[in-house]
């Protein structure tokens, strides 16, 4: 099994280019079950879940064909079950974004009940009660949901409580080829859902509101293939930007979108980093002082991304000052906690909150990764540990960055992916 093996101490200089986004693809790719014609989906990228979502739709029969530039083209004529396997299903919470499409576009599905990272309850009702709301006969049989529906889904209006992304996404789908005008109230703002409705409108959805808390859908009859490029994944972008605040530096991201990451930067900010940035660039600049303690909660977008959590866990470990990180979003997302305490962190945790004494410096150790975030965020520690780190189940972190080890290493980090 791989592990990364890091020396720490390098300060990081230099540039490189923001990956597409893993939230943005997953949706879009599922998006392409509703369409008459081939979607050509391009700035795909090359992540474990990305395979998995690809391998989902191969595995009902979908035409799937991947470009070296990582172009697919997808295309459902040639689709020959609805049947969503555990054993796929089993690694990608994701998956569930399947289970509107093809209640919409085919009026029935079996999608096996999703797993991924276990950080907290995300559960699966919400998605169901959606569907039920529009029509759908919903029966969760043997570890599997199982959905039909007579005719087309009927147009509703859907309330999220709480705020779903997922729950979100899979509504905007299943309603852009529903029967009459579904209206989301309470639905997520997150760039990710508004990426999925361009996408959806240039298939010949009618879709208004992405990006506020109600979107409005009209549904229509049927959808086209189209020619769509995935935005930059703002969370890698985040993780590289917290990165260079703790190690000292200056780095250039090229291929971004500045305007999705307010809430990070304000609080990077607040470390005495420098930040600068284009229309599809962000650069950061670090000196050598160390940074500043910053507290923060997370929340939906725009609030503080629950994504970048555990990542300025790490920086506050070893920042000037004492700070707190709050967690509103999942309820078991410290699990990061107790392996940075191993390489000498001061943390405690209260309840949804951890309490952060900053220190000198961590030391290197080996240490375990729980979940995606998490494996970032120990990377992180261990770019800034004295002597060796080795983080062992990197499977995680290959579900959502893509060559990490390869990117870090062109800035300058001491790093390299082992066996």
């Amino acid at each position: 099994m791989d592990k990364l093996l890091i020396n720490g101490g390098s300060v990081l200089n230099g540039t490189i280019y923001a990956s597409g986004a893993k939230n943005s693809a997953l949706p879009i790719l599922a998006a392409s079950l509703l369409a008459d014609s081939p979607l050509k989906v391009g700035n795909l990228p090359h992540l474990n879940d990305v395979t998995t979502m690809l391998e989902l739709l191969g595995s009902m029969g979908v035409d799937v064909m991947l470009s070296d530039e990582m172009e697919v083209q997808v295309d459902t004529s040639s689709i020959q079950n609805l049947n969503a396997r555990y054993e796929l299903v089993k690694t990608m919470r994701a998956s569930i974004l399947v289970l509107g499409p093809l209640l919409a576009k085919f009026q029935k599905a079996t999608v096996a009940l999703p797993g991924g990272c276990a950080i907290g309850s995300r559960p699966v009702n919400l998605h169901i009660d959606a569907m039920r709301a529009m029509g759908a006969e919903v029966n969760i049989e043997d570890g599997n949901i199982k959905a039909s529906v007579k005719g087309r889904l009927k147009g509703a209006k859907i309330i999220f409580e709480p705020v779903s992304v997922t729950g979100t996404e899979n509504v905007i789908m299943a309603a852009s080829l529903a029967e009459g005008k579904t209206i989301i109230e309470n639905a997520a703002r997150e760039p990710e859902v508004i990426d999925l409705a361009n996408c959806l409108i240039e298939m010949g959805a009618n879709i208004k509101g992405a990006g506020t808390d109600q979107i409005i859908i009209e549904g229509v009859e049927r959808l086209e293939g189209a020619s769509f490029r995935v935005m930059p994944d703002r969370v890698e972008i985040g993780t590289y930007l917290t990165a260079v605040a703790m190690t000292g530096g200056r780095v250039k991201i090229k291929s971004a979108r500045p305007e999705y990451l307010s809430a990070v930067i304000s609080k990077l900010e607040l470390t005495g980093a420098e930040i600068n940035f284009g229309e599809d660039w962000i650069e950061i600049y670090m000196g050598k002082s160390k940074p500043k303690a910053v507290s923060l909660t997370t929340g939906p977008y725009p609030s503080f991304p629950t994504d970048m959590q555990a990542q300025f866990v790490s920086l506050n470990a070893i920042a000037e000052g004492n700070s707190t990180v709050t967690e509103t979003v999942f309820e078991n997302r410290f699990m990061h906690v107790q392996e940075i305490a191993r390489m000498g962190g001061n943390i405690s945790l209260k309840g949804n909150t951890a309490i952060i004494e900053g220190i000198n410096t961590l030391q290197g150790a080996p240490v375990m990764a729980t979940d995606l975030r998490a494996s970032a965020s120990l990377v992180l520690a261990g770019l800034v540990a004295e002597g060796p780190t080795v983080i062992d189940r990197i499977y995680h972190i290959d579900r959502g960055y893509e060559r990490i080890e390869e990117k870090l290493k062109m800035l300058g980090a001491d790093i390299e992916r082992i066996s």
